[in-house]
């Protein structure tokens, strides 16, 4: 039996004095392990921070990559800060931050993303992982329209009699992707042009429910189920936390193009940098990453993918044309109702409150300027900056008029002539209160003068703090039924309310908001605010 022992032997116990030797060779390996980890060969004496954004369900998958540092020569390591936020926000901060702000590694879903930003500040340095773009809904579904042998076309489903919850299509790569693959499916022609339409058409025309609640519904069966474009891997992780999920992925018989994850570098090259990109796209990164629900590129099954709704095999790839893309993006904003938006922003002395590495005011500048950078031109945006008694007894100011964001506004674009004022709030902030409830007043009547039919019409307030001005000014009970009393169906306003900061009165904007039909948020933490902008700005009548 060569050197194992005879199973039939007896067992032999160790002398003493052996289990004694036998344990302090432990405690001494261990201890020489506890000094090592504890700092006896720390690779880490001169620690480069990287920061790294990643798009939200590729978050865990990076922290669990870059949870350790990742040494580099002479006692150097890279430590990876890593922050999930979506992609078309970093596109607006790419646009609009000075370098010293930005990530200096960036994974988005999509390379659409990647050429949208432009640039010279970015370069692809490879891929985290796939996942095809499917169409979601309910067995039910699937077997009431016969698609259990023959999966359709993208242009018969997506034009079809089934309802649609289509997503968010200036902020949605899987949308985009998806009424891409009809155009490209049918010949990128006119007739391919139509089809596109009467998708988004009948996207409008049906189910009013958002992509979540078509999940829940497409999770809960039914064969009235929407369909839902949307990735592959998020399939399989609702299923995978959900029981008795109806929930499958349809893939349709051309193909489907490909959410590509792509690494990004932003900026110049750095070892720490390269680091950290190098583990992205390691081997390791690859295995983590079919873990998490993701395929590799050459299409690899994702693990737990059994009884998960979604096939082994991967579907044919459908190439994506950035500029194709934009070009179909560009069109179809053509066809969704404008926003006519006045923006109300507080210039109150505690807008000069720290945050970050600058104050309120300042982080609210650039969120702004962020959000204004990806507005479509279509869109009419005006700008006033409130305190108490601000001028002339007036709480208000106006800086901008509204106007279409491709207008011109004495001699340059109002995108232009917005951008400049923005930049002027953080020299703005005055002594004295919040002259809230005039001012929003104020600025319901003054949009409803500037009524446009064309377009979905209301005031963002944003403010850091609570109405300081009722000795002299209306109260709230007063402004909500006053609101009520000279609110026009005819020519509807309104109020969409931002709370910056914890002592931002959010119960009476939500209470303004009530009133007026509209929405009001928190943005408690820094990192909110530009997703609430963009959340924002989004809103419809």
């Amino acid at each position: 039996m060569g050197r194992h022992a005879d199973p039939t032997a007896p067992a032999r116990r160790p002398a003493p004095l052996v289990l004694i030797a036998a344990g302090v060779a432990l405690l001494l390996v261990v201890g020489g392990l506890v000094w090592w980890v504890a700092g006896g060969s720390d690779p880490c004496d001169d620690p480069r921070t990287v920061a790294v954004t990643v798009t939200p369900e590729m978050g865990a998958v990076a922290e669990e990559l870059l949870a350790e540092p990742l040494e580099l020569d002479d006692d150097v390591c890279a430590l990876a800060e890593v922050s999930t936020q979506q992609p078309l926000q970093t596109v607006g901060d790419l646009a609009v931050l000075e370098a010293g702000a930005l990530p200096d590694v960036w994974v988005p879903d999509s390379s659409l993303w990647v050429s949208r930003a432009g640039g010279s500040l970015i370069e692809t340095a490879g891929s985290m992982a796939t996942s095809p773009v499917v169409l979601a809904t309910s067995r039910d579904a699937v077997v009431s329209l016969g698609w259990g042998e023959e999966p359709p076309g993208w242009g018969e489903a997506l034009a079809g009699e089934q309802p649609l919850a289509v997503p968010d299509l200036a902020t949605s790569a899987e949308g985009l992707a998806a009424l891409s693959a009809v155009r490209t499916a049918l010949g990128a022609d006119e007739d391919a042009d139509n089809a596109v339409v009467q998708a988004v058409l009948a996207a409008q025309r049906g189910s009013t429910l958002s992509p979540a609640d078509a999940l829940t519904a497409g999770r809960e069966g039914g064969a009235d189920a929407p369909l839902v474009p949307i990735s592959e891997q998020e399939v399989l992780a609702t299923n995978r936390d959900a029981e008795d999920s109806a929930l499958v992925a349809v893939y349709p018989s051309e193909g489907s193009p490909s959410l590509d994850y792509p690494v990004v570098r932003v900026g110049d090259a750095d070892a720490a940098v390269d680091a950290v990109i190098g583990r992205l796209t390691s081997d390791t990164a690859r295995t983590t990453a079919l873990e998490a629900g993701f395929r590799d590129a050459d299409g690899t099954t994702p693990a737990g993918s059994e009884d998960a709704g979604i096939r082994a095999e991967a579907p044919t790839a459908i190439p994506l044309d950035p500029a194709g893309v934009q070009s179909l993006l560009t069109r179809l904003s053509s066809l969704a109702t404008p926003s006519r938006i006045l923006a109300v922003f507080d210039v109150s002395t505690s807008m000069e409150a720290p945050v970050g590495d600058g104050t309120r005011a300042t982080l609210a500048r650039d969120a702004a300027k962020a959000t204004l950078s990806l507005v479509p031109g279509n869109y009419a945006l005006g700008l006033w900056v409130f305190a108490y008694q601000l001028e002339d007894g007036q709480d208000w100011t106006e800086l901008v008029p509204t106007r279409e964001l491709d207008a011109d506004a004495d001699g340059r674009p109002q995108r232009e002539a917005l951008s400049l004022q923005l930049d002027s709030i953080p020299g703005r902030l005055t002594p004295g209160g919040t002259g809230l409830y005039d001012t929003t007043l104020a600025a319901v009547r003054a949009a409803r003068d500037d009524y446009d039919p064309t377009a979905v019409n209301s005031i963002l307030v944003l403010t850091d703090g609570t109405n300081e001005d009722d000795a002299e000014g209306i109260g709230l009970d007063a402004l909500l039924q006053t609101l009520r009393d000279e609110a026009n169906p005819e020519r509807p306003i309104k109020v969409i309310g931002v709370a910056l900061g914890p002592d931002a009165d959010l119960e009476s904007l939500e209470r303004i908001a009530e009133a007026t039909n509209g929405a009001a948020y928190s943005a408690v933490d820094p990192a909110d605010l530009q997703t609430v902008l963009f959340d924002a700005l989004r809103q419809r009548g």
